[in-house]
């Protein structure tokens, strides 16, 4: 017995009849029951969110911007979240009254959207109460788990944007301020720049000023001197003049009788020159007579020696001397002795008489005088007193002065010492504008001054500062493409394994033959597999034509899921032709661990560890990878490998398959009488 008569045996018993192909039709139709039924009724199911009703309130009273506009974003968000039709909003007009809905199932959530919304966007502005705003969500699992999962997928977003918008017109506002601040940073460093200029202009103002008042120290110093001997002087002018004004008071008590007295002398004195008058006259007149005697004789002398000196025989100094030897020889006789003798005493009268007519006319000057003296030395004396007043006030003035001075001195030697600090004062306040100068100018290049077009750039960074460039290297098209790997891989199981509850996994006819038992083993699968590809055909085109699912390879996704049928069928089959009623059990057991080990939904890495063994022990899990790879159009290296670990599993099937035609071979009462049988 051939295995392909084997296997059209078994198929001929289940075509016997119109219910048995009915049976055949129906187990072919599990997968795609179970599979396409339910891909389809989840296909789409985020587009379809605008027919679950949500509560929505605004209550947001709005608030006033920096830049003086009117805020309402309470309005503008609700209107954003109306205007998507995500949810089918429903606007309440009350928090309660929402709230209520969501706990009677009125609504699915609700969304508030509290008064203070808009305020609290525009406080970062103010930095002493800046506030999160709120977006105040209400959700009850009672009316469906996933919902909450959804409404913080879409108050997220929400979230996102409206900080994004905020965060950008605050980010704006910065950015406006640094301009602000550069701006006047650079304007101080202008000005310090100036200030350093003054400042240099004051240090050299300073440094002339240093010198100036050295001069006035050095002045200050001479005119103390100069000082100290004017008061010197002042205090002897005030001796002098005390002893001036005692001198002349002296005097003048001792002249007072001096104009009485100096008119007596006067009288005297004239009396005494009119007798000494009178003796002269008579003395002189025997002069004269001798004279006369030689008169003439000198006469002709005198006039001989003038012809002889106009004549230039002799010159003035011989006429001279003749004239004195002539007089000498006139002098030499007894009548030139008593002659001279005469002449001697008339001289001396002659003397007397005018010293004592000088003396007359002296004592009457000075009786005439000698009032005016005495009240000259009165006005002497007078004056002599107010020397010596102005004097002492002279020597007081003059100890004010040298006192001032000193006091001069000591200010411009405070002065000069602290036009020396100012001066260097100056120097190091100049120094440090410069460096102010230079650190502002410095500083106002590391402060941004950005221009509208950059403001605008960093602001959008600074308020969405990370962006995700997703680069997709397969991706599902919708929730329904992303869950139909692991719906369709898990469909084909239980379309196997329905089959095992209509079709005899070994024939007893098979049994009873004496064909190789793996030829009846093979030959038992063979109906198994043959009905599968059908299962999996009419799977494939009802996902593909009917439901859109587009894969990206739709041959090799049909014949990779040949390959599983193949695989699942041949495990199946092994384990309940070898165990028989309990070996479904196992089969419905090891449906339950791939399906929580697959990684049909969350990542099976995701799992508790005892499930990674089951995810690397059975074939489904690999099934779902090799699916997705195929749908999503992802690198297909790994398929190869896959599809040969499903030969492995057939293998095994077949494996067991045979086990169970050797066990069998052998009939007992539970093999007459099976204990169950489902």
């Amino acid at each position: 017995m051939t295995v392909l008569r084997l296997a059209r045996s078994e198929l001929k018993r289940m075509t016997g009849g119109l219910l048995p192909k009915l049976t055949i039709l129906a187990l072919t139709m599990v997968p795609l029951i179970y599979g396409a039924v339910y891909l389809y009724a989840n296909w789409d199911p985020y587009g379809n969110l605008n027919q679950i009703d949500a509560a929505l309130v605004v209550e947001d009273t709005g608030a006033q911007a920096s830049d003086g506009t009117e805020l309402q974003a309470g309005r503008k968000v609700a209107d954003s979240l109306v205007e998507g039709h995500v949810f089918n909003w429903k606007t309440v007009s009350t928090a309660e009254e929402a709230d209520a809905g969501v706990e009677s199932g009125t609504y699915a959530f609700a969304l508030k959207i509290p008064k203070d919304f808009s305020a609290n966007l525009v406080s970062p502005g103010s930095f002493d109460a800046a506030n999160q705003a709120m977006l105040n969500v209400t959700t009850n699992d009672a009316n469906n788990y996933l919902l909450s999962t959804i409404v913080d997928k879409l108050t997220t977003a929400v979230h996102s944007t409206v900080a994004k918008e905020v965060g950008e017109e605050t980010a704006n506002q910065l950015l406006t301020g640094f301009g602000t601040i550069h701006t006047s940073i650079v304007k101080a460093a202008d000005g310090a720049a100036q200030l350093a200029d003054g400042i240099g202009k004051l240090s050299d103002g300073a440094a002339t000023l240093h010198d100036g008042t050295t001069q006035l120290r050095t002045g200050t110093g001479e005119l103390v001197a100069g000082q100290t001997q004017l008061r010197d002087g002042a205090n002897q002018l005030n001796d002098g003049a005390g002893k001036l004004s005692a001198g002349l008071s002296e005097l003048k008590n001792k002249t007072a009788t001096l104009p009485a007295d100096s008119r007596k002398l006067a009288d005297g004195a004239a009396q005494v020159a009119a007798g000494n008058a009178e003796l002269n006259t008579k003395v002189q007149d025997v002069v004269g007579q001798l004279d006369t005697l030689d008169a003439g004789l000198r006469d002709r002398v005198l006039a001989s020696n003038a012809r002889l000196v106009a004549a230039g025989v002799l010159s003035r100094e011989q006429a001279d001397k003749v004239l004195a030897d002539f007089d000498a020889a006139a002098a030499s006789g007894p009548v030139a002795d008593a002659k001279a003798k005469i002449a001697g005493d008339a001289a001396k009268i002659q003397q007397l008489s005018d010293g004592s007519a000088a003396v007359s006319a002296g004592a009457a000057k000075l009786a005439g005088a000698t009032p005016a003296l005495t009240d000259a030395i009165a006005q002497a004396s007078a004056g002599a007193d107010q020397l010596s007043s102005g004097a002492s006030t002279l020597a007081a003035g003059q100890q004010k002065a040298l006192d001032g001075a000193v006091a001069l001195a000591e200010g411009a030697a405070t002065l000069d010492d602290g036009a020396g600090q100012l001066a260097s004062g100056a120097v190091t306040a100049s120094e440090g504008a410069h460096t102010l100068a230079d650190e502002l100018a410095k500083g106002a290049g590391q402060i941004p001054n950005p221009d509208d077009s950059q403001k605008s750039n960093v602001s959008k960074v600074i308020a969405d500062p990370v962006a995700v460039s997703n680069v997709s290297q397969a991706k599902a098209g919708s929730y329904g493409a992303g869950l139909a790997p692991f719906f369709l891989t898990l469909s084909l199981w239980i379309g196997v394994f329905m089959l095992v509850q209509a079709m005899r996994p070994i024939t007893q006819r098979a049994l009873a033959s004496n064909a190789p038992a793996w030829k009846i083993a093979v030959g038992g699968w063979l109906p198994f597999f043959v009905v599968s590809v059908l299962q999996a055909s009419i799977l494939t085109l009802v996902v593909n034509l009917g439901l859109g699912l587009n894969p990206a390879h739709p041959v090799l996704m049909w014949l990779f899921m040949l390959a599983a049928v193949m695989a699942f069928t041949a495990i199946i089959q092994g384990i309940v032709a070898l165990m028989g009623t309990p070996g479904k059990f196992v089969v419905l057991v090891l449906m339950v661990l791939q399906l929580v080990s697959s990684g049909g939904t969350f990542p099976w890495q995701t799992t508790p560890m005892p499930l990674h063994v089951v995810h690397e022990a059975l074939p489904m899990g690999y099934v779902v990878t090799g699916m997705r790879h195929l749908i999503y159009g992802a690198e297909l290296s790994m398929i190869w490998p896959t599809v040969l670990s499903l030969v492995g599993y057939t293998v095994l099937g077949m494996g067991l398959s045979t086990l169970a035609v050797r066990k069998h071979k052998t009939w007992t009462l539970k093999t007459l009488k099976p204990e169950i049988a489902v």
